[in-house]
């Protein structure tokens, strides 16, 4: 088990290798969690760099090493929607992926499909349904934590793990037929 209290307090204190150990530790993950929110690879090497940035600046405002990953995740989940906004504008799009929806019941996902046909399903869902479910499925974030990532109420991750999962069931089970 790993002591994050060590970590953290090294890092707020400005030791460089525990820093390291920060971003050795979870570079991989946060890397394939942004890579779900981000549309093309290159982007998702900035994001996290960017991400970052901006977990060394705001290190020291972290007090409770219980909270570290869900901070480290909000991070990530912040630079990415900030970069998607950003290239939304230059766009001149709106994002209307961020929709709200009310509490619905949870079910189980059991699926026959391939890890590689459900990356690819996830491409096709919402960004804040790809959210979710990758922190909630790839991450094994607790639905507690992901709100805090998210910064939504836990109902509305359930919802959203809900409609997330049915669309990319939707989404896998239309790929199949076609195949």
């Amino acid at each position: 088990m790993v002591r994050w209290e060590a970590i953290l307090e090294r890092c707020r204190a400005g030791d460089r290798e525990a820093l390291d150990e920060l971003i050795r530790r979870w570079e991989g993950k946060l890397f394939y969690y942004v890579r779900r929110l981000v549309a093309d690879e290159p982007d998702a090497w900035d994001v996290l760099q960017q991400t970052w940035v901006r977990v060394l600046n705001g290190i020291g405002k972290v007090r409770d090493s219980g909270k570290l990953v869900p901070w480290l995740y909000r991070v990530a989940r912040n630079t990415a929607i900030s970069h998607r906004k950003s290239l939304l504008a230059r766009q001149g799009h709106l994002d209307r992926d961020a929709i709200v929806e009310d509490l619905a019941d949870m079910e189980v996902l059991e699926t026959d499909w391939t890890a590689e046909e459900v990356h690819r399903g996830m491409n096709d869902i919402s960004a804040s349904h790809r959210d979710v479910l990758t922190l909630f499925f790839l991450q094994d974030l607790t639905i507690k934590e992901i709100a805090e990532v998210a910064g939504v109420s836990e109902g509305t991750v359930k919802s959203r793990l809900f409609y997330g999962k049915k669309a990319l069931r939707e989404v896998l089970e239309n790929v199949r037929s076609r195949s």
